[in-house]
Order: structure tokens, then C-alpha cells, then sequence
């Protein structure tokens, strides 16, 4: 039996994941394979946080046991098959009581029960595009789901699709959970193990910002999660929470997850939409230029007409790339699509080709008296002051400029990365230049 649940939390706190967790520890089922943390589209407008559905398969389990968490002393195993089916009414009417006694009152949770998953579509859907409630009640409906909701419902949509997801790829998180009194309290946890912990293990990724000793693991949040290891090894996960000195956190579960994939991006899109995520190629139409607020933008040419790529503060040193293009340069850019203002929102940039640029190096000199000419304006040209020539910007004399830039793939430090961003290290790259 397939359950699946989503949008209990609020900005104030609470995780669908502890719910989820809770769960599993306490029910009088067993659990069949990992349960599942799936990411939908991050640009919804109607978001909480990391806006995660979660779903597992739940019956009498056999075969191997493997370990996947921990409640008070108590370990959690998983089975790999499933050799008998509980009653869906009966889950639906245990589970529900979770979502009454713990998701945020302002919260619209959405609770699935169902024996078949829904179409892999719908995933496809959930974390590319923006769906309709009653969409997807009809494909509920088809399979003969049970369905359990509060407030308006919008979690119906989330745990469909999350129960929807049938990995292409895939990655692993340990999350871990402090006790509810401590919840909303300075959280103990020690950067030098985690530095530790980043260095000697070989398939977890966006652990810390080195440079900045920023701990990337642990949420700022008042929710219940202590911190959450990503990585692709559940052997070493294991190894990796071992490595951590922390406050003892209550429980500890490994999710299967699409974080870390780029499902999310769209690529060779006949048209873009606002609140969604692409992937295009394009040309570099003009220079960056900063904006209050430390945020940088600069236009690119696509299939599409031009287009604003915007890095804003939080990626940090990812800007100094920005900086760095200039006209003509060829590059690959992904982001969201923002609808006000239009902009694309830079998750990742690949520069594939160099243009050559040049630079002014001095004013340009009268053509009939030699004076050196008077700029008019930025980018207005230039006059005599004697004669009243005008001439061009184009008309001041230049040479080449260095360029430092070179071909590759450049990402935000780790503390902006998106969860459903695929890290350069997931992807085989590496960035050719570091920026300070």
C-alpha cells in the first residue's frame, strides 16, 4: 500500500519529513523500501520552504532487512519486498490522525492511500509545470485512492506527485530529528565535524562553505530537523553521522530523494512560462550591471528574444562570474523564470565559448585639431571642445582586453544551491575558477 502526504509545515516551523518519520517509527506496519523525500517545482508561488512531498509503501514485509533509521534506541529496518497488503481504509484512518495532530494550523495538508501509483506523468508534471486540484483528483479517482485532506487541500497535488516519482535518478538523506522541547532552540552542532565529515567521505556533497566555515547541513528554522547529510552511498551515510558532534537527536531516518538531479529544468521549451525552471543557450547581449542590494544582472539572447539572468546576493562570489561575461560570449544558463520582474533566476552557468573583447584606452582625439575629446555621457560618445566634432564611443581608440574567464561550469557556493540543483560533483565537473 502506497501513502504519501505533503504541505504540513508553515514558515513558523514543523517538517512534513518528522511527520513522515513519526510515522514510520510508531506504525504497526512494516516498511517497504526507503521512503521517499521528492522535491516538486521550486518556483510554485504558493511554497512554504523546500516544498517536499513524501510517500512510502508500507504492508507485511520480506525478504533482506536493511537499516534506515533509529526512534529513541529503537532501529528501523525496511524490507525488500512485499508479501501481503494492509487494509487501505484502515491506513487511511491511522494516518490521518497524524496529520490532525501535527501539522501547522495554517497549513493545507493532502493524504494519499492507494494500492497503484499514480502515472509517472504526473511527477514530471509536479516538479516542471503548476497543477490543477481537480486534475488530479481525476487520476485519483481513476485508480480508486483514498484521499484524507485540510484547509484548502493543496497537499493532495504534492503527495500525487510525490508518490508519482519513479527515479531516473536519484540521491540518499540521513535527516535527524531533535525532541520536541528542545524544538525552536539554539541547535548544538559542531562545524569542525562537519569540515571533518565534508573531507573524508567520498559521496556526500553540500555539507559546508569551507571558505566561510558556513555549516550547510543544519537548517536555521525552528523545525524539528537537527541537520540533514545528502549523499549517494547509505553505507556511508551511516559513516558520515557517526562522524558528526552534535546535541542527541531524537531520531535519525534515510530518505531516497530527487534532490541534487536538476529534474526540475526544462530544456528545448517551445515557450517560457513564468514559475518554472529552464535550461538555454545563449548569447551574452550586453554587460552585467550591479543593482542595490549587492544583486547582479546581465542580459543573454536565446531562441526565446532577449532575457534578464539575474544572481542575487546570496550567491556570493557566483556574481563575480556574472561580472565577468561580456557581449558575445556563448553560454548555457539554467535558472527559474521569475514573473516579476522577468528574469531568469541563475542556478548554474556553463560558459562554452570566449568572445574577444576590448577596452577603451583613452579618449579619442579631434580629427581636425588633434585636442583630446570631451566624453558627453556615459556611452554617449564624445566632442570638441574646440571644433564640435562629434564622435562615437565606438570611435575611442581600444586594445584587447585579458580575459581571466575560461570555458566550464560554474555554481553558487554551497549555502544558495537549490535542493533539486545538481552539484558539479554529481555532474563529473568542476569549477576551472575558483572566485573570491
Amino acid at each position: 500500500m502506497y501513502v504519501a502526504v505533503d504541505d504540513t509545515d508553515s514558515c513558523r516551523g514543523m517538517c512534513t519529513t518528522y511527520l513522515l518519520a513519526k510515522m514510520i517509527a510508531e506504525m504497526p506496519y512494516d516498511l517497504i523500501g526507503m521512503p521517499r523525500l521528492v522535491r516538486l517545482n521550486p518556483a510554485v508561488p504558493w511554497k512554504t520552504r523546500g516544498n517536499g512531498a513524501l510517500s512510502m509503501r508500507i504492508g507485511i514485509g520480506g525478504g533482506e532487512r536493511t537499516l534506515v533509521g533509529e526512534s529513541r534506541g529503537h532501529e528501523i529496518f525496511c524490507y525488500s519486498y512485499l508479501k501481503e497488503e494492509p487494509n487501505a481504509k484502515e491506513v487511511l484512518h491511522w494516518a490521518s490522525r497524524y496529520l490532525d495532530d501535527n501539522a501547522e494550523p495554517d497549513a493545507n495538508p493532502g493524504l494519499i492511500v492507494s494500492l497503484l501509483k499514480p502515472p509517472q506523468r504526473l511527477y514530471w508534471s509536479g516538479v516542471r509545470d503548476i497543477l490543477l486540484m481537480d486534475d488530479v483528483k481525476t487520476i485519483l479517482s481513476g485508480m480508486g485512492a483514498l484521499i484524507y485532506s485540510k484547509g484548502n487541500g493543496r497537499g493532495v497535488i504534492g503527495a500525487a506527485c510525490g508518490m508519482a516519482w519513479r527515479p531516473r535518478d536519484r540521491t540518499l538523506e540521513l535527516l535527524a530529528y531533535r525532541p520536541r522541547e528542545r524544538w525552536g532552540t539554539d541547535r548544538y552542532l559542531d562545524p569542525d565535524s562537519v569540515e571533518r565529515m565534508d573531507s573524508e567521505t567520498v559521496s556526500t556533497f553540500n555539507n559546508i562553505e569551507i571558505r566561510r566555515r558556513k555549516v550547510a547541513i543544519s537548517p536555521s528554522t525552528p523545525c524539528p530537523v537537527l541537520y540533514g547529510i545528502r549523499g549517494e552511498d547509505r553505507e556511508e551515510l551511516l559513516t558520515a553521522r557517526r562522524m558528526l558532534v552534535s546535541e542527541e537527536p531524537e531520531m535519525w531516518l534515510i530518505f531516497m530523494t530527487n534532490q541534487g538531479t536538476d529534474d526540475h529544468m526544462v530544456k528545448d521549451a517551445a515557450t517560457l512560462l513564468p514559475n518554472r525552471s529552464y535550461r538555454l543557450k545563449a548569447t551574452v547581449a550586453g554587460r552585467a550591471r550591479d543593482q542595490r542590494g549587492g544583486h547582479v544582472f546581465i542580459p543573454v539572447r536565446c531562441e526565446h528574444g532577449i532575457i534578464e539572468c539575474a544572481a542575487y546576493e546570496p550567491s556570493k562570489e557566483f556574481r563575480s562570474l556574472i561580472r565577468a561575461l561580456r557581449p558575445g560570449d556563448v553560454v548555457e544558463v539554467m535558472g527559474e523564470l521569475r514573473e516579476t520582474p522577468r528574469s531568469l533566476n541563475l542556478e548554474k552557468v556553463r560558459v562554452l565559448e570566449i568572445a574577444e573583447s576590448r577596452i577603451k584606452t583613452a579618449n579619442p582625439r579631434c580629427p581636425r585639431c588633434g585636442r583630446a575629446m570631451k566624453s558627453v555621457g556615459r556611452d554617449a560618445g564624445y566632442r570638441c571642445r574646440n571644433c564640435s566634432v562629434y564622435l562615437s564611443e565606438e570611435q575611442a581608440p581600444t586594445e584587447p582586453e585579458s580575459r581571466q574567464l575560461v570555458p566550464g561550469w560554474y555554481e553558487p557556493p554551497v549555502c544558495s544551491r537549490r535542493h533539486l540543483s545538481k552539484p558539479l560533483c554529481r555532474m563529473g565537473e568542476y569549477q576551472p575558477i575558483d572566485f573570491v
